[in-house]
């Protein structure tokens, strides 16, 4: 309860605008009643995984300053001994702006807990401007609202975390045969692999490794419908998770890339497929596009049919894609497409 002769407390309110920011919006007409040195404190925030308070002394914190200017502090609640952060605080104008610069502060602090009895450490400034401006030209209905940001710097050396190499580890498995106990045998090659390693990545090999198909009593399986480089390839990504040999070289032919896609749609290896429409989607041009958009059709590759009908949408690679090669197998193929592109070129 209030005691007779005591003043009211100021009427403080203290509101996130985001992250690591506040609104601190105090009753100035009331608080500049207060003594030197008596300050209005928010109620605690938090910003960076710590809790904070503002603490605004409307005559200042000193003697010094005679009561002409105002103080505001950041004050560190948590328990943490020792931080270190940015500290800004600026006022809003009555017009809803912010303040010139030359009422805008920032400091870069560390803050620590202090002695035994675990006193929090505070930082700001004594002189932060004139309560006499700060009354003229920012007070909006009584009130004074400042902006106060803190930005917490990690100063922790950093432990590096080399990159994953679990590719590299089982790609070296591809170079023998220690633990193979598959075997693939496509056109006039064989290939050695790991049941668990192949089952695990595709779901159709897995239903074949594992399931109840004959192929999974069988150390040997002979593979149609693609091509031994194709399937070396792809036997690749499977172990390793990229092209073989990306990093000596990006050269992958179109047709390579085209039976890779189908190889990958067949064997349900998704991320397989997006990296093969995005390399093809890199090379499209008004003699290809036709070509592209029919493989992608074909193999259900949805991202590079999408691409492939607005690149066609724009009239002049209409106008010149229709007259290749590409096209007519795609008219002929796919009708339903090509009268889908000349809608959308006519509209």
């Amino acid at each position: 309860s209030q005691r007779a002769g005591e003043m009211a407390e100021p009427e403080a309110r203290i509101t996130t605008v985001g992250s690591s920011a506040f609104r601190f919006r105090v009753d100035y007409e009331q608080s500049k009643k207060l003594p030197i040195g008596k300050a209005i404190h928010s109620d605690v925030v938090s910003a960076g995984g710590h809790h904070w308070r503002i603490e605004f002394f409307p005559r200042g914190q000193s003697e010094a300053e005679k009561g002409e200017y105002v103080s505001i502090f950041f004050r560190h609640m948590s328990k943490t001994r020792r931080i270190r952060a940015i500290i800004e605080a600026f006022v809003i104008g009555s017009d809803g702006n912010p303040s010139a610069p030359d009422i805008l502060q920032r400091t870069f602090q560390t803050f620590e807990i202090n002695g035994d009895k675990g006193r929090h450490d505070s930082w700001g400034w004594n002189r932060f401007a004139k309560g006499a401006i700060l009354e003229k030209i920012f007070l909006a209905e009584r009130h004074v609202t400042f902006v106060c940001a803190i930005i917490l710097i990690d100063d922790k050396p950093a432990i590096l975390v080399p990159p994953s190499d679990i590719g590299t580890h089982l790609g070296r498995l591809l170079d023998r045969t220690d633990g193979t106990d598959v075997s693939f045998i496509v056109g006039d090659e064989t290939f050695h692999a790991h049941r668990a390693v192949v089952a695990a990545r595709s779901p159709v090999f897995r239903a074949q490794l594992f399931g109840s198909m004959s192929e999974a009593t069988m150390s040997s399986i002979r593979l149609h419908d693609i091509t031994p480089a194709t399937f070396k390839v792809m036997l690749g990504f499977i172990y390793m998770d990229e092209f073989p040999g990306e990093d000596e070289s990006n050269d992958y032919s179109t047709e390579m890339l085209q039976n890779l896609l189908a190889a990958a749609d067949l064997y349900a290896l998704d991320r397989l497929k997006v990296i093969c429409a995005q390399k093809l989607w890199n090379t499209v041009s008004v003699d290809t596009v036709a070509t592209m958009l029919a493989c992608a059709k074909t193999y259900n590759c949805q991202e590079l049919k999408n691409n492939c009908i607005d690149f066609f949408a724009v009239e002049a690679n209409f106008k010149e894609a229709m007259f290749t090669d590409g096209y007519a197998l795609l008219l002929l193929k796919f009708p339903s497409i090509t009268a889908e592109l000349k809608r959308r070129v006519r509209a």
